[in-house]
């Protein structure tokens, strides 16, 4: 039920031009599933020209007809869900009902996104000389290049797709090679839905050729990156070196502030299902826990427990609540991340180790008293374990969620709104959440800060890196 996936430039599904390819692995099993095209040079060429090209066509839509069509391929994706999630559990491990919540949520992006780009539109300003007027005119900034990762397959890219279709931009989209099938599906729902040729191209190979080629092309401006902060900051720099616009969405270590007044029975329950989502590989997902010493032990027992319940197995079967980590990399970075804690005196409270011997499965895996000197407490884990360290003070608690450069995003549980007020005016992070997990809602923005990155993915605010301002102001004779 795994189809071999090819590279989409110009209007057409093909092979790479050296017809080489890179082999698919389902993590649940670790057995070769399908191929998928690698791009050589000639595609890369093939693919900006397309994209010039659908530029000058897809810009002089109007935003009326682009939102038909992105609704139109919204609609398709709903469709064809359940056989997208199958895909998408194949190639990158999470649980079906995980897999077909992505591909709905990305369907509400592009009805979102295609509502959005009918409002982005510019002002008029009053002008002090008389008998002329003053315009602030919204233009598309051009062809996109937008590099996404194997976690969320489908919502990394659309995003990105989105906000530059709605704008009325052209995209290259350099989707992840681990996890090719589910990325091409979306795109063959905005394909079916009519979207011009050369509008949307995808291409696959690898990472640092592909980046390295279409960031400084002169065609492309505008740049949108998901992935680690230091190749974040490699193309970042890229990017600035040819004063393009990009977007960068990078790494965190989220922090979650207990405190002694929380309602421990709704934090741990909120916390520990969404510690295990996509097996903890999520750029949001929490990882510090710091807990006021007063609830320490009994939220720790929550927590346990919590994160005790979950079942996991291969994502196609039936009760499965959590799949296998992505790869093999992932397996060796969470199994000597936490013998590393557990060397510097940590103490291990749940998991630890990996399950079985086939397929990428690590036990949910909580570990307290972690020193700072740890890996753990400065690596993003980017996986099941979550560390909790009891503290005193919310002054000691705040200092220890700003210790780190990462700021993508925080959680906090506390009934006083007045430490919810400080908590939220502390905190160096790009999203908050407090008594509640709430993030990435189509509407809300969706970025960080310091070493996370800059600009957002969401919200009215995700449209506007894909768009130059041109003023004009003219005088009536």
């Amino acid at each position: 039920m795994y189809e071999d996936v090819q590279l989409y430039i110009d209007g057409e599904w093909k092979a790479g031009a050296a017809a080489r390819t890179l082999d698919v692995i389902n993590p649940a099993t670790e057995a070769v599933i399908g191929k998928v095209a690698q791009a050589e040079t000639a595609d890369l060429d093939a693919a900006v020209a397309a994209a010039q090209a659908g530029f000058e066509t897809w810009k002089r839509m109007n935003a009326y007809e682009r939102a038909n069509l992105m609704r139109r391929a919204a609609n398709l994706l709903r469709e064809r869900a359940d056989a997208i999630a199958r895909t998408m559990t194949l190639e990158q491990g999470k649980p079906l009902a995980e897999a077909k919540g992505e591909a709905m949520s990305a369907a509400d992006l592009i009805d979102w996104f295609a509502d959005e780009g009918r409002r982005a539109y510019g002002r008029m300003i009053p002008s002090r000389i008389p008998g002329s007027y003053q315009l602030v005119i919204k233009e598309p900034v051009g062809p996109v290049a937008a590099f996404s990762p194997w976690n969320f397959p489908i919502n990394q890219v659309v995003r990105k797709l989105s906000a530059a279709l709605a704008a009325g931009c052209s995209i290259i989209v350099k989707a992840p090679e681990e996890t090719p099938a589910a990325p091409a599906a979306l795109i063959r729902a905005f394909a079916d839905a009519g979207v011009p040729r050369g509008v949307i191209n995808l291409v696959y190979g690898v990472p640092a050729d592909i980046s390295g080629y279409l960031v400084p092309h002169p065609a492309i401006r505008k740049i949108s990156f998901t992935g680690s902060t230091p190749v974040g900051k490699h193309l970042a720099q890229l990017a600035g070196a040819h004063m393009k616009k990009a977007t960068m969405e990078l790494g965190g270590h989220g922090p979650v502030l207990v405190c002694d007044d929380a309602d421990l029975d709704t934090a741990a329950a909120q916390l520990g299902a969404f510690k295990l989502r996509n097996a903890g590989q999520v750029c949001t997902s929490p990882t510090r826990f710091l807990v006021q010493r007063a609830v320490f032990a009994p939220f720790v027992e929550k927590l346990v427990a919590a994160m005790s319940k979950v079942r996991v197995g291969d994502g196609l079967s039936e009760g499965v609540t959590m799949g296998p980590l992505a790869n093999a990399r992932r397996l060796r970075a969470m199994q000597s991340l936490v013998d590393d804690a557990l060397s510097n005196g940590g103490t291990l409270r749940l998991g630890g180790k990996r399950i079985g011997e086939r397929g990428y499965f690590f036990e949910p895996t909580v570990l307290t008293d972690v020193p700072q000197r740890a890996r753990i407490m400065s690596e993003e884990p980017f996986g099941p374990v979550a560390v909790v360290n009891a503290f005193d003070t919310l002054d000691e608690m705040i200092d220890e969620a700003n210790r780190l450069p990462y700021g993508l995003c925080a959680f906090a549980y506390t009934r006083s709104a007045k430490q919810a007020h400080r908590i939220a005016a502390e905190v160096e992070t790009g999203m908050l959440t407090i008594n509640q997990i709430a993030i990435a809602f189509p509407e809300v923005p969706f970025g960080g800060v310091k070493d996370s990155g800059y600009g957002s993915e969401g919200g009215a605010e995700a449209i506007d890196p894909y768009l130059n301002l041109k003023y004009v102001s003219q005088l009536d004779i």
